[in-house]
């Protein structure tokens, strides 16, 4: 087995970077009741009731196998019982390099993949991409393979997205698999102006104020960030203060997430005592729903032999059209992850060890790595890098991506269509072949987007429209997008 990552295994990703919260409920029927229900409205009624009994199942008994065999020092309560709904990021991600490394898997750190491969028939036979520190490409040939790379955040300097730019969800549609829940993609989190920590739950405990010392009317209620947005809009500045947590809370908020202070201390800020001004960064699909559409219950995807993970894959079983950041988040990764890889082996199994090995192969990639056409060209120096700040231009500004109207979707979708025509033709070479490849990633993951946003004619979980600001019974559905030179969407009903 073969784990390649963009990064270094245990430090990349949003989860390396901070603390999060487990949806982790005990097996008591009220209980689980009250947890499955209390998503159910924000998220549109678009949650599976069936795949929520499955991952809190799963959670369960992962998150007591961590603390049952000493992979994870859980904390202990007040009462003396361990508290075990939440993980620290670096530990636990370091504990579980350590445990892979024991169960034989090879890591190709630094060793983003650029496309997958296919066999004759279509099936997912392995992956190549590029090894940064040794400077050469790479192939590995496998049974079944499993995409767990996080969702896009289009680089917009949030904590621990830097190497989640949707390289995922461009590789499966250019296999043949579809995605779902793209228009749930508008996620935005409270940060301190100039930092790049999201840990938005807690600015909760928050007042906001507009630049004279005002207090920002709605900036504190559900669905605070459209207040935030529209002043920041206006060239002002929002200022916060963790002004209504008291003594308790705050001991409690810098034991659970000591690096959300980290910045505030070395700033010499007390976020308690002290207005200081914030800003909304863009968490796209990562602390949104939508991504790899899953058609099993071992997160099989529509692509025979491949699988998908995390925030790789759409969210929407658990949590229809709203999540967040960790709690549910982190229990499906944690839950999708061991079914996509038992499902994967299974498959892998099934085929023999001489047809996985030898059979043919040939890449999937298309954008930035085979042109269409002709020859195409070679992508220059500082191509990428633009290509990357043209679809920044039409994903992060709040009045294009946040607060949404489909005459401004249109416009952008429409750039990002003539930007999708020109890396068609573009073709990139050794490390620049990474980001030119991630630029197509990024651009491919907003036309979705975008085209799954036009389609939901109303307002429902996070897809909020401005120009459609009710919920439509008639749309009770979820929106089905793929293509790549030309996005198409559908609707498809939800399953009894």
């Amino acid at each position: 087995m073969v784990l390649a990552d963009k990064g270094y295994c245990g430090t990349s990703g949003a989860t390396a970077a901070g603390g999060t919260g487990v949806w982790y409920v005990p097996p008591e029927p009220a209980a689980r009741e009250a947890a499955m229900a209390s998503r159910e409205g924000l998220g549109g009624y678009l949650a599976d009731r069936r795949w929520m009994s499955r991952v809190l199942d799963e959670t369960y008994h992962r998150m007591n196998e961590l603390a049952d065999e000493g992979r994870y020092p859980f904390p202990t309560g007040p009462d003396g019982r361990p508290l075990r709904n939440g993980l620290q990021g670096p530990e636990y991600m370091r504990r579980m390099r350590i445990r892979i490394r024991r169960a034989g898997v090879r890591i190709l750190d630094h060793s983003p993949v650029t496309e997958l491969l296919t066999d004759a028939d279509g099936a997912a036979a392995g992956a190549a991409g590029y090894r940064r520190q040794a400077g050469e490409p790479y192939r590995v040939r496998a049974g079944a393979v499993v995409l767990a790379t996080g969702g896009c955040a289009f680089l917009s300097g949030a904590l621990g997205t830097n190497t989640n730019t949707g390289d995922g969800a461009l590789f499966a549609a250019e296999a043949g698999a579809e995605l779902s829940g793209m228009e749930f993609s508008n996620a935005y989190g409270i940060a301190p102006e100039g930092t790049s920590v999201t840990k938005t739950a807690f600015y909760s405990f928050a007042t906001f104020y507009r630049e004279d010392g005002e207090v920002l009317e709605g900036a504190a209620s559900q669905g605070g960030r459209s207040a935030i947005a529209r002043e920041l809009l206006t060239g002002a500045r929002v200022h916060a203060r963790l002004d209504r947590a008291d003594a308790t809370a705050q001991a409690a908020m810098r034991l659970a997430q000591p690096n959300f202070f980290l910045t505030f201390d070395r700033l010499g800020i007390d976020p308690f005592t002290e207005r200081f001004s914030v800003t909304l960064l863009a968490e796209g699909t990562v602390r949104g729903t939508g991504g790899i559409r899953i058609t099993g219950a071992d997160c099989a995807t529509s692509v025979p032999g491949l699988y998908a993970a995390g925030d790789a894959a759409t969210r929407e079983e658990i949590c229809g059209g709203f999540t967040g950041g960790g709690s549910h988040n982190a229990a499906w990764a944690m839950s999708s992850g061991s079914w996509a890889g038992s499902g994967a082996a299974r498959y892998a199994r099934s085929l023999g060890s001489g047809r996985a090995a030898f059979r043919p192969v040939t890449g999937a990639g298309g954008a930035g790595l085979r042109p269409a056409g002709d020859a195409g060209s070679a992508a220059g120096p500082g191509e990428a890098r633009e290509l990357v700040r043209l679809v920044q231009e039409e994903v992060l500004p709040y009045d294009k991506n946040y607060l949404r109207r489909g005459s401004v979707l249109t416009g952008a979708l429409g750039a990002l269509d003539d930007l999708w025509a020109q890396l068609r033709s573009l073709r990139g070479e050794g490390a620049g072949l990474v980001k030119v490849r991630q630029a197509a990633a990024m651009t491919a993951h907003a036309r979705w987007m975008y085209a799954s946003a036009l389609a939901r004619t109303e307002s429902r979980g996070m897809a909020r429209r401005l120009d459609h600001p009710e919920q439509d019974p008639a749309q009770h559905h979820r929106i089905v997008t793929g293509g790549l030179d030309r996005v198409w969407t559908r609707p498809a009903e939800l399953v009894a």
